[in-house]
């Protein structure tokens, strides 16, 4: 297959993977999810759900029909990170496959994912293509073929820039390098993801995954898409695509991530362009009366100024944990804006950017 390894999957032979599914709330949703891999061909795997509070019978109807798997339970809901932090620490794997409850895997998703890590012991992350669940022909907002991120961390997928989603001819279908998988299906190392440090919980929500992998380029590990493996995302299941709180969430970590992952210098030159890109989207959002979007901004900015003392521990913890490196981290982004390309030169395809530049 296009010059491809073929590998037999027989169960001794393959690692254990331990898929962590963090959850709060709905029966049919996780109840799906669950049986799309029960139909996996790869049979080596542990099944982890964090139960993140719920307060329907999801977690007990799960129990009744599936018996073999391990129910991890959080007293609230701790978020996303916190989710995903706490099946980790009770994972026996020594492969983490961080899987969204509104996902459908087809039956190779595993075994292909397991054959990137084979094929190349350098890789650290891997992700599936994720196709939209409610048009299967389209890719999916939250990962699409692979994510990218600009210099201002604005973050983009191939198949997906900002609300403007491609239909997938396959044009991405290439086992190629990218900045970040997607925390809706990412499969890691166990020692490389405890080696980043695992998820930043101050994030809860969103982008985590993004600040994790920035990290594991630090190592010098390579984060692939396998577009072999397929899976489909209904996406927004649990938190709505256009609730105040994703919208903040979102520029919150994406600003967060910046203001403690860049070096002070380069720091200085990059924040006040991404504060006039803020500003710009605050009036536009305006313009458009699109008060959800404004009131996001409004209140990630206030988080900002009301924690210096959280931003500053943050940056000295990645200075003591991890030696920064931008021009490392530069040489594998995206080196102009994706919002002036989008919004001011209407670029709408991942093909339509200069991404080499």
């Amino acid at each position: 297959m296009n010059g491809r390894k073929e590998i037999n999957i027989i169960t001794n032979e393959f690692p254990l993977v331990s898929i962590i599914i963090p959850h709060f709330n709905g029966e049919e949703i996780l109840v799906e999810c669950l049986k799309s891999l029960k139909r996996s061909n790869y049979t080596n795997l542990e099944i982890i759900i964090v139960d993140n509070g719920s307060t329907d019978n999801s977690i007990v109807i799960a129990r009744e029909k599936f018996s073999n798997i391990k129910i991890v339970n959080s007293k609230y809901n701790i978020g996303y990170a916190g989710g995903c932090n706490l099946g980790a620490r009770n994972a026996s794997g020594d492969f983490l496959f961080f899987l969204n409850n509104d996902t459908v895997q087809k039956p190779n998703c595993i075994s292909e994912l397991i054959s990137t890590f084979i094929q190349d012991s350098s890789v650290a992350v891997v992700q599936p293509k994720i196709l939209n669940y409610f048009d299967k022909t389209k890719f999916d907002y939250a990962g699409g073929c692979g994510g990218h991120l600009d210099i201002f961390c604005f973050p983009f997928v191939k198949g997906r820039l900002f609300h403007f989603t491609e239909k997938d001819y396959g044009q991405y279908d290439v086992d190629d390098e990218i900045f970040w998988a997607s925390g809706t299906a990412m499969m890691i190392t166990k020692k490389d993801f405890f080696d980043c440090g695992g998820f930043d919980e101050l994030f809860f929500a969103h982008q985590e995954e993004i600040d994790l992998q920035w990290k594991v380029h630090l190592m010098n590990k390579k984060i692939k898409i396998n577009p072999n493996s397929i899976i489909y995302h209904k996406n927004a299941m649990t938190l709505s695509s256009g609730s105040v709180k994703k919208y903040y969430l979102n520029h919150r970590n994406s600003l967060l991530m910046m203001l403690t992952n860049y070096s002070l210098p380069n720091l200085f030159f990059i924040l006040p362009i991404r504060v006039l890109l803020e500003f710009v989207a605050l009036f536009y959002s305006l313009i458009l009366i699109d008060l959800k979007h404004f009131i996001a901004i409004l209140r990630s900015f206030i988080w900002l100024i009301l924690n210096p003392i959280k931003i500053y521990k943050r940056r000295k913890r990645f200075t003591e944990n991890h030696k920064r490196n931008d021009m490392k981290i530069i040489s594998k982004m995206y080196r102009k804006s994706i919002v002036f390309d989008f919004f001011i030169l209407r670029k709408r395809n991942y093909f339509d950017l200069d991404i080499a530049s």
